[in-house]
């Protein structure tokens, strides 16, 4: 029996290690190829070893920029991406957590029917309603502006229906000691609410962060100028299809620097946001 328990653990590592060598793999490709000439990989002569142009590439790619359509440099993208994402996850947060608060502890005419026209919501994705939110965005001179890739994005029905459901699960009892205690609805909300949802919250901030960051198509719409694009956009315009020769290297390593902060945000977060979805006690 004790034999058997080992195979089957030896054999479930193996089958682990290589799905991770499969997602890996590609990866380790990109940042090879970004330490490589741009004329081996043109030739498809590629090495799978790393190159000697991994400083040379890097530099060029965060403060100089490629020769495709778009010429500036990935360190500007990679801010404006942050901020977007940030300003999208922060804003969701604030303003589900807040709307999520509302229609649970408070009573007020057609309560449910806010909540349920927010929740229809979910069935209009940015696509749907992309030419409307450019119309507005553009009357309002939203166009290049960190306002105009972040506001449209922040509101947020999935998070309000997660804050509400676990709102619901808050005993009654402690807003009656807050009651009783002298404590308002907004000190209720900051000093029993906020410290009991701070694992919802950290998992829906790495959640959002990775919406927010990987957005393309809003930004490619809202945007017109080089310095505003974000690294999304970016990666995609440094390809070029004309006769012109795609600098590799160069989209290789804004490729594994789009990847980062992403990873980052989640290692940093990855107890939290574990114990976000899994944790059943409050």
């Amino acid at each position: 029996m004790v034999e058997n328990e080992g195979i089957r653990r030896y054999v479930a590592h193996a089958i682990l290690w290589i799905g991770i060598a499969i997602v890996a793999f590609p990866v380790y490709l990109a940042f090879v190829a970004s330490t490589q000439d741009n004329a081996a990989i043109a030739n498809g002569q590629m090495s799978l070893l790393p190159g000697g142009h991994f400083l040379e590439t890097y530099y060029k790619t965060l403060f100089v920029g490629s020769s495709g359509t778009t010429r500036e440099p990935v360190g500007t993208m990679l801010l404006n991406s942050l901020i977007m994402a940030l300003s999208i996850a922060l804003g969701k947060i604030f303003i589900s957590i807040l709307s999520a608060y509302a229609i649970v502890f408070f009573r007020f005419p057609f309560r449910m029917t806010v909540f349920w026209i927010i929740f229809i919501t979910l069935m209009l994705p940015v696509e749907v309603r992309i030419y409307p939110t450019y119309k507005i965005a553009a009357d309002l001179n939203l166009l290049d502006s960190y306002s105009g890739l972040a506001l449209p994005l922040i509101a947020s029905a999935t998070a309000t229906l997660l804050f509400r459901q676990f709102f619901m699960t808050v005993p009654d009892e402690l807003m009656e000691a807050s009651r009783i205690d002298g404590a308002g609805p907004f000190r209720f909300f900051k000093d029993t609410l906020l410290p009991l949802s701070r694992t919802n919250m950290a998992a829906l901030f790495v959640i959002l962060f990775i919406y927010g960051w990987n957005q393309y198509l809003w930004p490619l719409l809202i945007t017109t100028r080089d310095d505003m694009q974000t690294i999304q956009v970016g990666i995609r315009k440094m390809i070029v299809t004309s006769d012109a020769l795609t600098e590799w290297p160069v989209v290789m390593a804004t490729s594994i620097l789009a990847m980062l902060p992403p990873v980052l945000v989640v290692i940093v977060m990855q107890k939290l946001f574990v114990r976000g979805l899994v944790e059943t006690e409050k």
